[in-house]
């Protein structure tokens, strides 16, 4: 393969760092080219790992830039995120730790992360979770979706068993097996289901899809926590060490 001379510069920088310090590509002849790029592969064949070490630092310095500019993102939509009025809250409002949970009630990976995400509200008094309805896996997701959203406006009081229900139920949840469930914890099915066709659910439904584009939430789950975006599941182990580093970062 063939590197181009930006690529080798790239290289340089990197593994030249010294070669490389005050290099200006234009000014080269042909010659002058061919030497630099006949040094930097001699190097590079010399000294393979390098390549590794390069490959890891740009990498590095790629999940730094996407961690800076999600911080950003959440700075900026942090109304919509933390506060829209709609959406599942449970937790203290002082809380040192906020989780934004972005769910599918069909997505086996949410599915996954249910347990997780309530052993946190257990075990720990201090976190905030906020649950973001968003239903991408199809129209028996979307009802699903509908109808928790309608049932938080019906009696919030009950939404947590529900969410619960729906996350821990066996087997293909469709649109009427939605709904048996909500019945069972005692919600009106008829107003529940005219409550969920109405307008004002598909607007709340519309500003979470909307929400989750601007922030480059393509699947579920997703995860707020603090300033950090995690994008899918996470296992208990790596969700302490990101609450972790948020409460190590506010201290």
């Amino acid at each position: 393969m063939r590197l181009s001379l930006t690529s080798l510069a790239l290289a340089a920088s990197l593994v030249l760092p010294a070669a490389a310090d005050g290099l200006d590509l234009s000014k080269m002849n042909d010659a002058e080219r061919q030497a630099f790029r006949s040094e930097v592969r001699a190097y590079l064949l010399e000294n393979p790992d390098v390549i590794f070490e390069a490959i890891q630092i740009l990498e590095e310095r790629r999940n730094m830039a996407a961690a800076e500019a999600d911080k950003d993102l959440v700075a900026s939509n942090s109304e919509a995120i933390f506060n829209d009025g709609f959406s599942f809250v449970v937790g203290p409002e002082d809380a040192d730790v906020t989780i934004v949970e972005w769910l599918d009630y069909r997505c086996g990976f949410c599915k996954r992360a249910h347990p997780v995400v309530e052993e946190l509200l257990d075990r720990d008094p201090n976190i905030r979770l906020i649950v973001k309805e968003f239903p991408i896996l199809g129209p028996d997701s979307v009802e699903a979706g509908r109808m928790a959203l309608a049932a938080m406006e019906l009696d919030p009081s009950k939404y947590h068993d529900l969410n619960d229900a729906l996350m821990t139920f066996e087997g293909a949840l469709d649109e009427a097996a939605a709904y048996q469930i909500a019945a069972s914890l005692g919600y009106d099915i008829a107003a529940l289901k005219e409550r969920a066709g109405s307008e004002a659910i598909s607007d709340k439904l519309n500003k979470n899809y909307q929400l989750a584009q601007v922030l480059g939430l393509q699947g579920t789950p997703a995860f707020i926590i603090g300033d950090q975006v995690i994008r899918g599941f996470l296992p208990m182990e790596d969700m302490v060490a990101v609450i972790e580093q948020v409460r190590a970062a506010s201290n």
